[in-house]
């Protein structure tokens, strides 16, 4: 049955050196199983359920991640999956509402008065599936298995890691369970009489179990008494002890949520002020193999290391990093005596200790300097054919955190990751296009490779995976038809994961919105993230802010699917998101340099505020636009909307248009601007001198603006007349609605100037809205607001009538 019960299992452990001399002699070897006989296989099917559910002090945890955990060792497929990478941890009791066309169900049958005694009913979800249309390709092949990542693998790379983690390669020698029963006696013959070298002995002798009997092991109500009385020696424990103790814990398999193991750490706390550096990174790692966040503990840690930090070496910073990672906290007064540590060992780290540094900042959300987050990713470009994926994705990560845009590891991800995709997982593929989304650096070779790979690992893809790969190849403006398995694959997999949109309705939202940039629309996922359900599910998410992915879905459907009768949000809703956009917009977007000069350039060019209107045409791309309205013959109408009560006419007369501009002083730059041969953008090349009482300029004639000096008054107002129209708007009798987009360097890919995704979209619905659309390219107009008044008019005028 598959389940959200996430019962975490534990990563095979380094053993204590020096500190027993049973479990020093440990060696891997593997474990012959048994066959068991009909009596036993029955016992430990009733135990598996008995423990998962009724335990005392046991909690059960929704983790879309349990979907596709394919089931191998215990030991090692529980240190790979205690925590995601990167996902939030939340937890939900309310059970999915749409589970028709989901494998799984989530549904609570009923809440106990104890919160630690949480029952829940979880079943396989026997409605019928919806008939699909046509059977996508994916489905039709065998499923491969899905890639594993080792991310303690650096631990491997000096024996110095010995003295401050445990290897999960080394178990001790396993122990028959007829030896066991002898043990177990003696627990009940003992009884109060134990000392804690003896409860210490028999928890360790335990340990030494077959993974397949530990289940078996811990529903005995012998070594429930055993824990209790463990529990009652723990203040008599030694230092040495109680990390033997804390050692079987992770070999017995205890979970993470056992009411047993906060006392320990309460203990480990207590007793933080006098053990050794090395004693307390050991136990931070064996609570991270046991799967435990202990906050309270971590930060005993970090206040002992400011009293150990000239003795830190190389192993130990990685180590370090890889807790603080792991514990998703790193206190602020140590970034900078870190981030010197760093800088002084960075030439003597390995590939796999790199990438586990970028990892362990990435998860603590650690910010160095620039200049040490480009020595650190300097560092893995030397050796970066010699890294694992794992740690080269784990590099992307931390560049994507720090948004650097790292010029050469980037190229070098043009070569390596098309020549390691095929064998790379859905997440690391994941965070490779993410990071590539976020720096806006668009690859054709990286993001072929990946949408080449991903459609065979679908069945492996979370929600989460789904949603973010969407969302970055849709902002890189990568099409459908560059690989046309790619989104449909994807689609098909959201509506296989609905359930999880119940814990994460942002990646269902993250996805759609993707899909948007590049013109893609299921309905069917579009009607579920409207639906008054889900939108007042993502209403009262209260670690994100959804309000604005839901508006932007909204207003998309409603320009992009004029034939749509499917649910939308209410008024109420949309306006208050709308206002919430322009207060921001104003109190950013609009102070710009180049948005501020770009509207009183326009102003003076059209004569007056009345005929520019800076607002948000469409509120739902989130920018703001300088709207212009022109009559047939190319005349400013006004568009502000006090400007259109006050004004009598459709537009100025020829007189008022004429005294609109009335000169400047003329100097001697102004002068060689004018006569100048090679005026950049020059509106007309006249046969002979310009009369100057017929100023008119015809755009469709180009060449340089003058041959001989014009009073400068001439020049505005030749600027302000209306190009000659072309023929084709001649006939027409409606207003030209123009807006002008002010783009800078973020609107684009890296070196390109291909529109990011919500930018090209919003250029699409603007025409879609009856716009025309003028864009001022950064590259075009960021260095005319260095040129002269003259300069930028002109540059205005060319763009504007041009686009007629």
């Amino acid at each position: 049955m598959a389940t959200c019960v996430l019962r975490l299992r534990i990563p095979l452990i380094r053993n204590l050196l020096g500190l027993r001399k049973g479990f020093a002699q440990g060696q891997h070897a593997g474990v012959t199983q048994r066959a068991e006989t009909d009596d036993q296989e029955e016992k430990m099917e009733v135990l598996q359920q008995k423990e998962a559910c009724l335990q005392t002090g046991y909690r059960l945890y929704y983790n879309p991640s349990a979907y596709n955990r394919t089931v191998g060792n215990s030991a090692v497929s529980r240190n790979q999956t205690v925590y995601d990478e990167d996902e939030e941890c939340r937890s939900s009791h309310a059970p999915s509402f749409w589970q028709q066309s989901n494998h799984y169900s989530v549904s609570c049958s009923r809440y106990l008065s104890s919160s630690k005694n949480t029952v829940l009913d979880l079943a396989f979800n026997k409605d019928p599936e919806p008939k699909a249309a046509f059977v996508m390709p994916h489905h039709r092949k065998p499923v491969p298995a899905d890639v594993k990542v080792d991310p303690r693998a650096f631990q491997k790379c000096r024996p110095e890691y010995a003295s401050v983690t445990l290897d999960l390669c080394e178990r001790p020698d396993p122990l028959k369970w007829e030896k066991v029963l002898p043990l177990l006696e003696n627990v009940t013959v003992l009884k109060g009489n134990m000392k804690p070298s003896d409860v210490c002995q028999f928890l360790c002798e335990l340990s030494r179990l077959p993974p397949e009997k530990m289940l078996l092991l811990r529903s005995d109500q012998r070594f429930i008494m055993l824990l209790r009385y463990s529990v009652v020696n723990l203040g008599l424990f030694s230092d040495l002890q109680l990390l033997e103790v804390l050692q079987s814990f992770i070999w017995l398999e205890m979970p993470s949520t056992h009411t047993v193991l906060e006392l320990y750490e309460a203990e480990l706390c207590r007793r933080a002020h006098q053990m050794s550096l090395h004693q307390l990174m050991l136990a931070a790692d064996c609570w991270r193999c046991i799967g435990k966040q202990v906050p309270q503990f971590l930060q005993h840690l970090f206040n002992s290391l400011h009293l150990y930090l000239g003795q830190v070496r190389i192993s130990e910073l990685v180590q370090l990093l890889y807790i603080m990672g792991e514990g998703r906290h790193c206190p602020k007064d140590l970034i900078h005596p870190l981030e010197q540590l760093l800088m002084r060992h960075l030439h003597q780290l390995l590939p796999e200790e790199v990438g586990t540094v970028c990892l362990g900042l990435f998860k603590s959300q650690t910010s160095m300097s620039e200049g040490a987050v480009t020595h650190t990713v300097d560092k893995a470009l030397s050796f970066v054919k010699e890294m694992s994926d794992f740690a080269m994705v784990n590099v992307l990560k931390y560049l994507r955190f720090s948004y650097l845009f790292h010029r050469g590891w980037l190229e070098a991800m043009a070569e390596e990751v098309p020549q390691r995709a095929h064998r790379m997982g859905i997440k690391g593929l994941m965070h490779v296009a993410l990071t590539c989304s976020a720096l806006h650096y668009s690859n054709d070779s990286i993001l072929t490779a990946i949408a080449e790979r991903v459609p065979s690992l679908v069945p492996h893809c979370r929600s989460k995976d789904s949603g973010k790969l969407l969302w970055a190849y849709g902002t890189l403006g990568f099409l459908p038809t560059q690989s046309p398995s790619f989104y449909p694959s994807l689609i098909d997999s959201l509506r296989q994961r609905k359930a999880e949109f119940q814990q994460y309705p942002e990646h269902l939202l993250t996805g759609l919105l993707g899909l948007a940039f590049v013109s893609q629309f299921p309905e069917d996922l579009i009607a579920l993230a409207l639906s008054p359900d889900f939108v007042n599910l993502a209403l009262k998410n209260t670690q994100m802010e959804l309000k604005k992915d839901l508006f932007t879905l909204d207003g998309t459907v409603a320009l992009e699917l004029p034939q749509w009768t499917g649910p939308r949000l209410s008024h109420e809703l949309r306006e208050e998101v709308a206002e919430m956009l322009w207060k921001i917009a104003q109190s950013n977007v609009c102070l710009k340099p180049e948005v501020q000069q770009a509207e009183a350039a326009l102003q003076d060019l059209l004569g007056g505020e009345e005929f520019v209107h800076k607002r948000m045409i469409l509120p739902h791309t989130r920018s703001i636009d300088l709207e212009i309205n022109l009559d047939p013959t190319g005349r400013p109408l006004p568009v502000s909307p006090a400007s259109v009560e006050k004004s009598s006419s459709a537009f100025p007369s020829d007189q008022g248009w004429d005294k609109l501009n009335i000169g400047v002083t003329i100097t001697d730059d102004l002068l060689a601007q004018l006569t100048t041969k090679n005026t950049k953008y020059s509106l007309t090349r006249p046969s002979k001198v310009i009369p100057t009482s017929c100023p008119r300029l015809k755009a469709e004639e180009g060449g340089r603006l003058y041959e001989s000096v014009l009073v400068f008054s001439d020049v505005t107002k030749a600027l302000s007349k209306p190009s000659r129209p072309d023929s084709s708007h001649q006939g027409s009798k409606s207003t030209v609605r123009v807006a002008v987009q002010v783009w800078n360097r973020n609107h684009y890919c890296s070196q390109s100037q291909q529109l990011l995704g919500i930018h090209a979209m919003k250029r699409r619905q603007l025409k879609m809205a009856g716009y025309k659309v003028v864009e001022l390219a950064y590259q075009e107009w960021f260095p005319i607001l260095r040129k002269s008044r003259v300069e930028k008019l002109s540059y205005l005028h060319c763009k504007i009538y041009d686009s007629l």
